[in-house]
């Protein structure tokens, strides 16, 4: 079977459930990796089915990396167990509360028409598809210079590897500014390929200091998007 052929799910779906980290990390750094639990690893295929099907050419949108209760628990990036059940309609046995950054984007998911909607125009990962911790803490890949230096080259080469499944190169959505905005055009933008770039304000910050403006944070979401299928 030639690479063409396969769908664009499929690839998503065997690329996540074997994810490994092939560099050493700095002491005290612990990797999320969900996709060792066969659970996880269901769940991930039977969204990559309903929802990444086909093969149309979709926009990335880009995240940090996962936190111990979203993409770190469910193996889906921006998804929490409430949203696997109540967004997608995947019944399963992953246990979790909710996630705030995952709360504000099924938000944004429901705006824009549904998951079938938003997911057939778009492909929803994180600049590192595994997540970290430290004393039981979340930790960005870029929180410390040597985690950064360190895994670098492994956020290339998986940015590079998910846009050969048949992302768009035209237009890419970054949900961050400040440092991973910074990170993004230094150390990924040439490498991948990026045309058009738009940044968005990261989920986590607009729950945690702007959250009575949510709603309007939603419309500019939603504006931006909309405007990468013009």
């Amino acid at each position: 079977m030639s690479t063409n052929s396969i769908e664009f799910g499929s690839r998503v779906a065997d690329f996540l459930t074997r994810l490994t980290i092939e560099v050493p990390l700095p002491e005290g750094i612990e990797v999320l990796q969900p996709y060792n639990d066969p659970e996880v690893c269901r769940v991930v295929h039977a969204m990559c089915a309903a929802y990444y099907s086909g093969h149309k050419p979709r926009v990335g949108v880009w995240g940090i990396n996962p936190g111990r209760f979203g993409a770190g628990v469910t193996g889906l990036s921006f998804t929490d167990p409430f949203a696997v059940q109540n967004l997608l309609g995947i019944e399963t046995s992953i246990a979790g509360r909710r996630e705030i950054s995952a709360e504000f984007v099924q938000q944004v998911i429901e705006a824009y028409g549904g998951p079938h909607s938003f997911y057939a125009d778009f492909y929803l990962s994180a600049m590192s598809p595994l997540g970290f911790v430290a004393d039981a803490k979340n930790v960005n890949f870029y929180d410390t210079p040597e985690l950064q230096s360190a895994l670098t080259p492994m956020i290339q080469k998986w940015v590079s590897s998910q846009h050969q499944f048949g992302l768009r190169s035209d237009t890419t959505v970054i949900l961050g500014t400040g440092k991973l905005q910074s990170f993004v055009e230094q150390s990924v933008r040439t490498q991948c390929s990026f045309g058009n770039v738009i940044y968005l304000e990261h989920p986590r910050y607009i729950m945690q200091y702007r959250r009575k403006h949510r709603d309007a944070y939603v419309e500019k979401y939603i504006n931006a998007l909309r405007s990468t299928q013009q």
